[in-house]
Order: C-alpha cells, then sequence, then structure tokens
C-alpha cells in the first residue's frame, strides 16, 4: 500500500515551507506519526522516497527522537517526565503506581491495547513536576501523585 497522496501532498509542502528535503525530514515523520499513529517501516521507506532522502537517513532521525514512534502504541500514551525536577518530587512514587497499575513497564503497551508507558528526559513542566503528557494532544498534567494519576487513568485519560 502506497503512501496516501494528502501525505504525499502534504511533505511536499513541507519541503517548500522548510526549505527543502532534510529540514522536512522531522516534519514528515510527525505528519505520518499524527495520520497512522505511528511510523512502520513501509511509511518511512515510502516518505523517504518522497524526500528524496535514504531510508537509513530519515530511520536514523526518527530513532532519536523518543516521541516519533517506530512501533504501534497504545490509543493513550502516557509520556512519563524522568527528569531532575520530576525526580526530586517524587517521580519514582508515581513510575510505580502507575506501572503496577496497568501492569506494564516503559516501552511497553497493555494487552487491551488501552495503554502505553514511555519515559522521557524532559517535558519542560518543571513548576508541575512530577509531571506526564498524556494522550494524542499530549495534555501535560502535574503535578502527579500516585493516587491522582490512579484517578487520571480511571478518568480515561
Amino acid at each position: 500500500m502506497s503512501l496516501p497522496e494528502f501525505l504525499q501532498a502534504t511533505i511536499r509542502q513541507a519541503m517548500d515551507d522548510f526549505g527543502g528535503a532534510r529540514p522536512a525530514m522531522l516534519e514528515a515523520l510527525r505528519l505520518i506519526q499524527q495520520a497512522e499513529g505511528w511510523v512502520s517501516d513501509e511509511r518511512l521507506q515510502q516518505a523517504a522516497g518522497v524526500l528524496g532522502v535514504t531510508p537509513a537517513e530519515l530511520d536514523n532521525l526518527a530513532s532519536f527522537y523518543s516521541m516519533i514512534f517506530r512501533r504501534p502504541v497504545g490509543e493513550t500514551v502516557i509520556l512519563l517526565c524522568d527528569g531532575a525536577s520530576c525526580w526530586l518530587n517524587g517521580a519514582d512514587a508515581v513510575r510505580d503506581a502507575v506501572t503496577e497499575k496497568l501492569g506494564i513497564g516503559f516501552g511497553q503497551t497493555t494487552a487491551d491495547g488501552k495503554y502505553t508507558l514511555i519515559n522521557c528526559a524532559c517535558l519542560g513542566a518543571c513548576d508541575r513536576a512530577p509531571a506526564a503528557a498524556v494522550g494524542r494532544d499530549r495534555r501535560t498534567v502535574g503535578p502527579l501523585d500516585p493516587e491522582g494519576l490512579a484517578a487520571l487513568l480511571e478518568g480515561g485519560a
């Protein structure tokens, strides 16, 4: 199955907007992920063809960014910050509570496909530490505590 025409067109537009193929590479990955939830090997190769770069170049970029998902993820992605501010404000207890409640560790998806848990170096939400970004819109929530995180999950994040 080839890359949908609307994605090809938006990637070509990104090349115009960003000043060429290389500056538009990250945007191309973001567009694919926004449309499909993740970036498969097939889509990465197809996007590389539209951009005129090698799949290896595009994969190197994709694998650098933790927010580009190269495997299918759950309906709700939870990006749990493990930066210094969050760590100092109790992120360990939040991490333990969410991994226990969901029964998964970082980089894993629940058996029902509802949640994927990912740790990230920093969300830039130190004023709300410990914090997480939740859902497709990456809504930042915090400060979290073990009880608050459980309520967030039960509320359908």
